[in-house]
């Protein structure tokens, strides 16, 4: 997992999290998991709350029904595609990042949050939580 000697900068978390969400997006799943540690969260479970909070919830896609059936973000990562990240808000703390998603170009319901940890080895991005 990425590892800074002193606490980083707001501008190189965001860089993190943009790499993060980039690697799920292209479907490089250990890459991503290489990023962030994910002690609370697994990635399943990251991917698994992206589809509830976009596809499921929106139910139509283009004006018609969605071409998904419920449990098809395990076999079909195609949905991803429609994700990005919208906005960053920090917590008064500094060590808090939250991060609001995008599906068709609408705000979803579920929001990542993230935050740096102090450990032996450095700094760590953990994370992420899902917020609905």
């Amino acid at each position: 997992m990425k590892t800074w000697t002193e606490q980083p900068a707001e501008a190189d978390v965001e860089d993190t999290v943009r790499r993060y969400f980039e690697h799920l997006r292209a479907r490089r799943i250990p890459e991503a998991e290489q990023l962030v540690d994910h002690t609370y969260t697994s990635v399943r479970h990251v991917l698994e709350s992206l589809w509830s909070g976009s596809v499921e919830a929106d139910g139509i896609v283009d004006g018609e029904e969605s071409p998904f059936t419920a449990g098809e973000w395990e076999r079909d990562f195609s949905w991803l595609d429609e994700l990005a990240l919208a906005d960053f808000s920090w917590g008064h703390t500094g060590s808090h990042v939250y991060v609001t998603i995008t599906y068709h170009e609408r705000v979803i319901e579920v929001a990542l949050s993230f935050w740096i940890k102090p450990t032996d080895a450095g700094w760590h991005l953990s994370g992420p939580a899902t917020l609905w």
